[in-house]
């Protein structure tokens, strides 16, 4: 593992800690490397409860409830879909907030309207709407799939900052 996401888990680990939160994480064209990368972090168990790879279509339906029309109306690379497998990290876990990521990783399998490169996000808090996302990286397979996973764990963070402001406890300028 390297510094920089050890670094990058760290910050999460310690965000998600500070508000005593757990994280689930359901990964699609990263393959479990989130899950990997913050499972590498002392401590992790304290504020990481599981993780889900839903490669498949069927995967996505079994694993995470991700509704078949979803799947056909959408697409397996869609903000939609993304933000099911979200949905269903959390309803098939004990955490509080979740991240999705869903995409082409490349070469193969993009289109005009999705090129490789593509990948969609989600990020949930129980309770609350998900937020999602859609980004292009460039790069070949292994590029890509790094990016969407700093990029996944980076929109959290920024998110977990967020419910910082929203925490009536606290009080904001």
């Amino acid at each position: 593992m390297d510094a920089e996401l050890l670094t990058l888990s760290a910050a999460v680990g310690r965000a998600l800690a500070e508000r005593k939160l757990r994280l689930a994480c359901a990964e699609s064209c990263t393959g479990g490397w989130v899950a990997a990368v913050v499972t590498a972090t002392a401590g992790s168990s304290a504020w990481f409860d599981r993780g889900f790879v839903s490669y498949s279509n069927q995967a996505k339906q079994e694993l995470l409830a991700v509704p078949g029309q979803t799947l056909e109306a959408h697409g397996a690379v869609s903000e939609q879909t993304a933000r099911a497998m979200a949905a269903g990290a959390l309803a098939h876990s004990v955490a509080d907030v979740a991240l999705a990521i869903t995409g082409i990783a490349g070469p193969g399998g993009g289109s005009p309207g999705k090129p490789v490169g593509t990948v969609c996000f989600s990020w949930c808090r129980r309770g609350e709407p998900a937020a999602s996302e859609t980004r292009e990286f460039a790069g070949d397979r292994q590029a890509v799939r790094r990016a969407a996973l700093i990029h996944s764990l980076e929109g959290l963070l920024a998110r977990l900052k967020v419910v910082t402001l929203k925490d009536p406890a606290k009080t904001v300028p």
